[in-house]
């Protein structure tokens, strides 16, 4: 082994596949501690990507996701072989998390980060009415759903994706404003919006028809309003393979049928 290889730390899902895995990687390449490695190989699904790289924001340790759960957008095949050649041949993205900030009925504040991302959504029988500003200009005076997200071009393949928002390619400098269910205005689609600009949603009768947000995991109950910006100064970075892509990921995407 060079004395330039990378450190590497295995960490696994909390399933048998997984943790499986991650022994026999270990075994094959060495386990260094997680605070003094070069590269976290991830083994698992996209969800445990997502906790892998909220964990790891600002560390400066790069990500290495390999398939070992149901959904594997964000992750690399899953092989034993040549595990070094593919992390060192891999083409790193620069992932910057959306920052949710709430403001609750009771009044009570609080942020958390997003990395696919942000959704508003109703919290009962009743469809959610919500103004949305950005930048300070409101854009919709009266939004009748059933929610609405801002997604990151790595979120735009998940939710986003579910409720026929659009794909991003990682690198677009753009973030997807996405109704869920609209009902009024029926036609509007949602927007694509410049990832520099602040979006803030206010719940228009709040008692009478509750809202969460979510940002990734994190659940707000009850909120009145929210707001979401790019988290600039916060970063984590994701490795693909070569052969495979994030743009290469994408552009699959955009032709499946």
């Amino acid at each position: 082994m060079s004395d330039n290889a990378p450190s590497l730390a295995f960490i696994s899902a909390d399933t048998p596949d997984a943790a499986e895995a991650a022994t026999r990687l270990a075994s094959l390449y060495g386990q260094e501690r997680i605070e003094d490695a070069d590269v976290i190989v991830a083994l698992g699904g996209d969800g445990f990507m997502l906790q892998t790289l909220h964990s790891m924001m600002n560390s400066g340790r790069r990500i290495y996701g390999m398939n070992r759960g149901t959904i594997g957008f964000l992750m690399n095949e899953y092989q034993e072989t040549a595990l070094r050649e593919r992390i060192a041949d891999a083409v790193a993205e620069t992932i910057r998390p959306l920052r949710m900030q709430t403001r609750d009925l009771e009044g009570k504040e609080g942020e958390a980060l997003a990395i696919n991302e942000v959704s508003l959504l109703r919290q009962s029988y009743q469809a959610a009415k919500i103004r949305i500003t950005i930048d300070d200009n409101v854009r919709l005076d009266e939004l009748i759903c059933d929610g609405v997200m801002v997604a990151t071009p790595a979120g735009s393949t998940a939710y986003n994706l579910s409720a026929q928002g659009p794909i991003l390619p990682l690198e677009a400098p753009l973030l997807a404003l996405t109704p869920v269910s609209a009902f009024r205005p029926r036609r509007w689609r949602g927007a694509l919006i410049p990832n520099r600009s602040t979006v803030r949603f206010d719940i228009l009768e709040p008692e009478k028809r509750p809202v969460n947000a979510v940002a990734d995991h994190t659940e707000v109950k009850s909120v009145v309003s929210v707001t979401v910006r790019e988290a600039r100064d916060t970063t984590a970075t994701i490795l693909f393979d070569a052969s495979h892509s994030w743009d290469e990921r994408i552009l699959s995407e955009q032709f499946r049928y």
